[in-house]
């Protein structure tokens, strides 16, 4: 497995990352604990360096599988976790903020218990906090660095300015947000700062929350546990005119002898040297298949010819509903 560096932080992490989230929460009911131990074990074996997680995702559960499943190898890997929600009264349908800085340092605390580590290698703030100043995130964060218990500091779909006064308290290894070919927004403003502060980006969701493989279609239902159930990108009307994107995708695809997502994956890779996505997946073969896209070369005219065809093309659906959008480019 190639790896690359986050921006200037240094932090050395394989091409592509493992997002963890689904394995107990989100995408439907949670996975057999012995299958996905063994599924995080397998993906190491693989050359996956590079795990994330988040005290949220259960809440808890999800830290504890990565925190079990990875300490006989912990010396080599990354795991990244966040904070940021109050999960005393979390539910998918009423999330609330909470970044005072007691409370991140309660949280790192309890997250180093449940990952069986030493010290978190990369912190993220899951959402912006518009009721606790970003210097005092920033500083919060940054006197864990200073004690051993946190490597790096993240955020996660930050907007400029928030980026800009956090990494001016305490640098920033890494942003985390949603990026794909069917989410560009990063492309405009973020992404050109991330590259003049020397930050790495770290995509989710880079097969569109599991659309990008091109295994769904307007007749594919989803589980009332299932997170997609209730975005509009994934309506059956928004499915069926998205179908466009795939149909453009599998034209490539077939003539790289590759997979839909794979194509989604390299397209990602060959943005720039210090991006590295992150998708999630409950099933080897699909582990592998991601894998497979970090030896997939995209030529100039390969990437000319995505980007002009997709530009073509109009995606229907907002990503989230109003309420978690609000939560977003702060």
């Amino acid at each position: 497995m190639l790896k690359r560096k986050l921006g200037k932080s240094g932090l050395e992490v394989s091409a592509i990352g493992l997002g963890c989230m689904g394995m107990s929460f989100s995408y439907g009911p949670r996975q057999d604990e012995k299958q996905m131990t063994s599924l995080l074990r397998s993906a190491v074996e693989l050359g996956i360096t590079f795990f994330d997680t988040a005290e949220v995702y259960g809440p808890f559960i999800n830290e504890e599988l990565v925190g079990q499943a990875l300490a006989p190898v912990r010396s080599q890997v990354v795991i990244a976790t966040k904070f940021g929600f109050d999960t005393s009264t979390y539910s998918r349908n009423a999330a609330s903020l909470n970044s005072h800085p007691q409370h991140i340092k309660e949280v790192a605390e309890a997250s180093l218990k449940r990952l069986k580590i030493d010290a978190i290698d990369l912190f993220y703030q899951h959402r912006v906090d518009p009721e606790v100043p970003t210097e005092d995130v920033a500083g919060a964060v940054k006197e864990l660095i200073q004690q051993g218990k946190v490597k790096h500091f993240g955020l996660s779909e930050a907007g400029v300015k928030t980026i800009r006064r956090a990494h001016a308290v305490q640098p920033l290894a890494a942003l985390q947000s949603e990026y794909s070919l069917w989410t560009r927004t990063p492309e405009k403003e973020v992404i050109p700062t991330l590259e003049e502060l020397g930050i790495g980006f770290v995509p989710y969701s880079p097969l569109g929350r599991g659309f990008l493989t091109g295994a769904m279609t307007e007749s594919t239902k989803f589980d009332g546990t299932d997170f997609r159930s209730g975005l509009p990108r994934f309506t059956p009307e928004a499915m069926k005119a998205n179908q466009a994107l795939i149909n453009l995708l599998e034209n490539i695809a077939q003539r790289k002898k590759a997979t839909v997502a794979q194509i989604s994956l390299a397209w990602l890779l060959a943005r720039k040297p210090w991006i590295v996505p992150i998708p999630g997946t409950t099933k080897l073969h699909r582990l592998e298949e991601n894998i497979g896209a970090v030896a997939l070369e995209l030529t100039a005219d390969d990437l000319r010819e995505i980007d002009g065809a997709t530009a073509n093309i109009t995606v229907h659906g907002d990503r989230y509903p109003e309420r978690l959008e609000k939560m977003t480019g702060r």
